[in-house]
């Protein structure tokens, strides 16, 4: 994966937007992978789904906590993909409080196929779902690749460490002292 570009893919986000008015005063906005990307390094970190308890508990949270840390490090942005609409994401985003990290909706699985990460969890009632992985990007492509061990697809556990923040900035604080 390092080297690789990421997909190039329309996102469908919904956007607060005061001129739409009303209770719910949100429009669709579609974004680009490049926008996301292009000229950038960036943490991308995915997960099965919103709301589910590692995402929702450590996974996004820490991510979250840590963000001063990642930007010390040259991280310009940190961003969470799941396999969800921009409803469910927006809703979690709210649910958590979220002031540092940006939640990217890949309702169709598209950016997540072409990532190589999709996976059936039909076992849990889900779908085809993302397997959990995260990866620094620097301008559109992959930098550093951390993927959970196991990948498949219906896997009977939800695998979490390589991805974690922690590891992430490890590696970071790492290549810098190498430097």
């Amino acid at each position: 994966m390092v080297g690789r570009k990421v997909p190039s893919v329309t996102f469908r986000t919904r956007i607060r937007d005061e001129a739409v008015g009303g209770p719910n005063p949100y429009r669709w906005q579609d974004v680009s992978s490049a926008d996301y990307f292009a000229g950038k390094r960036v943490v991308l970190f995915s997960l099965p789904g919103a709301f589910t308890p590692t995402c929702s508990t450590y996974q996004l949270p820490d991510f979250e906590k840590l963000a001063g840390e990642f930007k010390a490090q040259g991280i310009d942005a940190i961003y969470c993909i799941s396999v969800n609409d921009a409803f469910v994401m927006n809703a979690w985003g709210k649910s958590q409080n979220l002031e540092n990290v940006k939640l990217i909706p890949d309702g169709s699985g598209e950016f997540t196929r072409k990532m190589g990460m999709l996976v059936a969890k039909d076992n849990l009632g889900f779908g085809m779902r993302s397997w959990r992985y995260a990866a620094i990007i620097n301008d559109g492509a992959v930098e550093q690749w951390f993927e959970e061990e196991g990948y498949s697809d219906n896997c009977d556990s939800d695998p979490y460490g390589v991805s974690s923040p922690q590891n992430i900035l490890e590696a970071l604080k790492s290549e810098r002292l190498a430097a």
